[in-house]
């Protein structure tokens, strides 16, 4: 077992080059046993016990397997300290739980995510695609890459899904920003000892802004997703107006921010591997499904998911005990050379690619995954399509362990 020199619990880790963090995790990868980390001080939160750090790609895909072991709903996935009870009203959807209540609300809500369903939205995800590369040809180079095409797609699409209007995009594009904001000082103001009513206010802000339009919903329904699930009655089950909030929070948090940020790690892919953009334009149709699943394996936008041990439970070696806490690091897992040949090599004809970008098997894989790729796939194929020779520069990284995100970056082409 070799010292480590660096803190996966260090704020400033998560601030290093991207190349200091790979030799970190390779390092954890290669050890006999876990890595365990003490957790940081926050103010909205005592100080727990502690995690070890799950890096390979076999712990993860058993852990994920054994949900039952694994748990979400004690203190929350999302976050490595114990989730405060106030937050769980607005932050405490179904990635924050267990069966049988993640399953309650993860039936009730998955009718809107079949690939069928997903068809439907087909034409407007294509349309929008369509306007969003026309207002960067007429605005040019030199525009922030983010902001003005990657962020746009995902973050209309969820909205239009829910029936959010347009005059609302900024408002929740904004409030999302600050949720998954982490550290940075762009959205936490730079004061992190107030980190905290920060993400309250956003969340009450988005729930209240879902709960009003879901109450018209109610009496005025429509055929968008809010008036399907304040509607919804799946053998005598409903949402409650809490429910609806905080899982619109999840939706807009979770489908805008990550699409968002595999969408600009792509073209920041494609804009460093030349050959690779030459062999996805050969056939864009063709090749567009391993690309999308290779940007995702590298782009990684969620770093993480915690979990706890709800009884002693043994796993490669290492006896894991009841109570102790595990981080699922699903951007070291796909980044694991026992499963990938050369695994910082972009390579969109890899085959396979059973990476776990989406999350692990079992209850918690994305629900929207199939949007995802979705969006992904027509957002390159308009751009590489009409704009072939568009590059990223040096991306503005987000100062965040949990989002593995690019604020700004901008475009020449």
């Amino acid at each position: 077992m070799s010292v480590l020199d660096f803190d996966l619990s260090d704020r400033d880790f998560w601030a290093k080059p991207m190349s200091e963090r790979e030799d970190a995790f390779e390092r954890l990868r290669a050890r006999d046993t876990p890595a365990f980390f003490e957790e940081m001080e926050m103010s909205y939160a005592p100080k727990g016990p502690g995690y070890y750090a799950l890096v390979r790609h076999a712990d993860i895909l058993e852990a994920s397997r054994n949900p039952e072991v694994f748990c979400s709903g004690d203190g929350g996935a999302t976050n490595i300290p114990d989730m405060p009870a106030e937050f769980a009203e607005y932050f405490g959807s179904m990635i924050n739980m267990d069966d049988p209540r993640h399953a309650r609300l993860r039936r009730i809500v998955s009718r809107a995510f079949t690939p069928k369903m997903i068809k439907q939205f087909e034409a407007d995800v294509e349309a929008a695609a369509v306007t969003i590369v026309d207002d960067l040809l007429a605005k040019g180079p030199g525009c922030d890459f983010v902001t003005e095409v990657a962020a746009r797609l995902p973050l209309k699409i969820i909205c239009d899904m829910m029936g959010i209007p347009e005059r609302d995009y900024g408002y929740v594009f904004d409030r999302s920003n600050i949720i998954l904001g982490g550290f940075d000082p762009e959205y936490t103001g730079g004061d992190l000892d107030q980190i905290a009513e920060r993400l309250l206010n956003a969340g009450v802000e988005l729930q209240q802004l879902v709960q009003d339009l879901a109450a018209h919903r109610a009496d005025h329904p429509t055929t968008d997703l809010t008036s399907s699930l304040v509607n919804a009655n799946i053998d005598g089950e409903r949402l409650t107006m809490q429910e609806l909030g905080s899982f619109f929070i999840l939706l807009v948090v979770a489908g805008n921010e990550t699409t968002r940020n595999a969408i600009s790690y792509g073209l920041r892919l494609l804009t460093k591997n030349p050959d690779q953009r030459a062999l996805w334009l050969e056939d864009l149709d063709g090749r567009a499904p391993g690309a999308v699943e290779e940007i995702v394996r590298l782009a990684s936008p969620v770093n993480f998911m915690r979990r706890k041990l709800t009884r002693d439970f043994e796993m490669n070696g290492h006896l894991y005990r009841k109570g102790q806490k595990a981080v699922l690091f699903y951007w070291a897992a796909n980044r694991d050379a026992a499963v990938f040949d050369d695994p910082l090599r972009f390579d969109i004809t890899r085959h396979p690619n059973p990476h776990v970008g989406y999350g692990g098997p079992g209850p918690h894989f994305c629900l929207g995954a199939h949007l995802a790729r979705r969006e992904i796939t027509v957002m390159f194929r308009e751009l590489l399509r009409r704009v072939p020779d568009v590059e990223g520069g040096k991306p503005d990284r987000l100062h965040s362990s949990f989002i593995n995100g690019i604020k700004h970056m901008e475009c020449t082409f």
